[in-house]
């Protein structure tokens, strides 16, 4: 009777994987311009109807989140923060407290490298061809003055943050695209969507695999030329963030400075053309990406190898090459 019963189990498993491999899948791709910036979603279900439904759904979850963390919206939790700065601590939710605090975590590691409060920082350099000469030392000293994790104060018991100095901001630009990115594949994971790609500008992250059953392959471009790839690579359950300087920058007496600029010097990156950062999380990978650039290529990458679970590919102003210990692939393809 056991082998009777066991005989019809792996009947009907052997049947519903037969099944599962006859579904038809479709994949839909739709571009559109989001928290400012492009964001291309790539959807694979059963049905076009049915993939058009969830990148309805994604879209609305990414609208959710910027309207949560944008700093140019006046009713963003975080615009009241920065209106509060060295007035009075303000009360966020849950979500926007644990963000703030994730970044903190990552100006500690980075040595500052990363830092939200960025937005405190005076423009004194241009990135738009209108500059004839750097700005003066005491411009960018004054520049920074306000710059500072540190100021950032935390009280997890009332969910309350604040911005000691009169004057100083927090932005999400440096991961805000990258949270986007990973809250989103969590709602379309919890709906149980097959597989698809959310793309912000280049800091992208996937689930499941092609209709075809392969995984997702991206490719890394040439920063000297965008149009060329100079290598493919799987991106399994994976994302990445790519941060260059491909159009923003200056140069001033043959020296190529990033429009990455340092929070804690006022003075823009130089030496790196780009960094392409992979793990699981997009966030992460948003955030280290300007944290790599900013460090330079042998502090960047002797951080990055100490990271369980992420990998950098970084592209310096010489266009040579520099990989973790993780990467493997053939940079002369």
């Amino acid at each position: 009777m056991k082998k009777s019963i066991l005989i019809l189990f792996l009947f009907l498993f052997s049947l519903s994987l037969i099944n599962a491999q006859e579904k038809k899948y479709v994949t839909v791709d739709r571009t559109l311009k989001l928290m400012g910036s492009r964001f291309d979603i790539t959807i694979v279900a059963e049905s076009a109807v049915m993939a058009n439904k969830h990148i309805d759904e994604a879209i609305a979850e990414i609208i959710r989140i910027e309207k949560l963390i944008s700093s140019w919206d006046e009713n963003s939790e975080t615009s009241l923060i920065n209106r509060n700065a060295g007035i009075k601590p303000v009360k966020v939710s849950e979500e926007l407290f644990n963000l703030i605090a994730r970044a903190i975590k990552l100006s500690e590691i980075t040595d500052g490298a990363f830092d939200i409060s960025y937005a405190s920082m005076d423009k004194v350099w241009r990135f738009d061809g209108s500059m004839m000469y750097p700005p003066s030392i005491e411009e960018i000293k004054n520049s920074i003055s306000k710059v500072g994790y540190k100021h950032i104060v935390l009280n997890k018991e009332e969910s309350t943050v604040f911005l000691e100095n009169e004057g100083m901001k927090i932005a999400f630009g440096a991961l805000g695209k990258g949270y986007a990115a990973d809250k989103t594949k969590v709602l379309m994971q919890s709906n149980k969507v097959f597989a698809g790609i959310i793309n912000a500008s280049g800091d992208l992250t996937t689930w499941g695999r092609q209709v075809s059953g392969e995984k997702w392959i991206i490719g890394i471009s040439n920063p000297l030329d965008r149009e060329k790839i100079f290598s493919w690579l799987p991106v399994d359950e994976s994302s990445v963030a790519t941060s260059g300087n491909y159009e923003k920058y200056l140069i001033f007496k043959g020296e190529k400075y990033s429009h990455i600029i340092d929070p804690r010097t006022g003075y823009p990156s130089k030496g790196i053309n780009s960094v392409s950062i992979f793990s699981k999380s997009a966030e992460l990978c948003d955030a280290l990406a300007t944290s790599v650039f900013i460090m330079g290529v042998e502090t960047g990458l002797s951080f990055i190898n100490q990271l369980e679970g992420t990998e950098v590919i970084i592209v310096d102003s010489e266009n040579k090459i520099h990989k973790s210990k993780g990467i493997k692939f053939d940079e002369n393809q």
